[in-house]
């Protein structure tokens, strides 16, 4: 899993490198991590396994947050009504990707927006911490990888790494939002609500 040159020290260095861009909160930290990643001569499969690590941090992160956040909902009006909007919005994202409350469909939700996203989905869905984030990760996972391929092919393209990043970078976002505008408006959910997020049966 080390860089095929270089010592253990100076791979564990690179791979703090790579794993700070990962965890930024906004897209740019994925191709240019990728990129720093190859310049530095670490291999794919390290790569993946720094990305992975940095949703594992984001899960230990997020996950007491969203807690809050359900605590403070049933206090204020305020927060319960923007709850209840946003379970509302998770569910219609189900519909638009035409699926159901299956793993699938939250790995599919998580693939499409973000593993924070995807969490908050399969919250709704009914799944624990565990479960929940292993259904939100394998989603980022996949997209990781997606981006991961078309950063490294552009760049052998372009030969430039910050034109690759940029690139890169306005496609993760332009690209799922022509996608949703090609799909049109959500179906209409037929069936009646399920239970809001802050009411998920499963233990914690």
């Amino acid at each position: 899993m080390i860089s095929p040159s270089g010592t253990l020290t100076e791979t564990l260095t690179n791979s703090l490198k790579v794993l700070s861009l990962f965890i930024i909160p906004v897209g740019g930290g994925i191709p240019a991590g990728i990129l720093v990643a190859q310049a530095k001569g670490l291999v794919w499969p390290l790569t993946l396994f720094i990305y992975l690590i940095s949703d594992i941090m984001l899960a230990f992160v997020f996950e007491p947050l969203m807690h809050l956040f359900l605590k403070l909902t049933k206090n204020s009006r305020f927060f319960t009504r923007w709850r209840e909007a946003h379970v509302t919005s998770l569910k219609k994202m189900g519909f638009k990707y035409g699926l159901n409350a299956s793993p699938l469909s939250l790995i599919m939700i998580s693939f499409g927006v973000d593993p924070m996203t995807g969490r908050a989905a399969a919250k709704v869905a009914g799944h624990g911490f565990i479960t929940g984030w292993a259904i939100a990760i394998t989603g980022d996972m996949i997209f990781f990888s997606v981006i991961m391929v078309s950063t490294l092919w552009l760049n052998s393209v372009l030969g430039d790494g910050t034109w690759t990043a940029i690139i890169i970078m306005v496609l993760m976002f332009a690209v799922p939002a022509l996608i949703r505008k090609l799909k049109g408006p959500p179906h209409e959910i037929a069936s009646s609500a399920t239970e809001a997020t802050g009411n998920s049966t499963e233990p914690q």
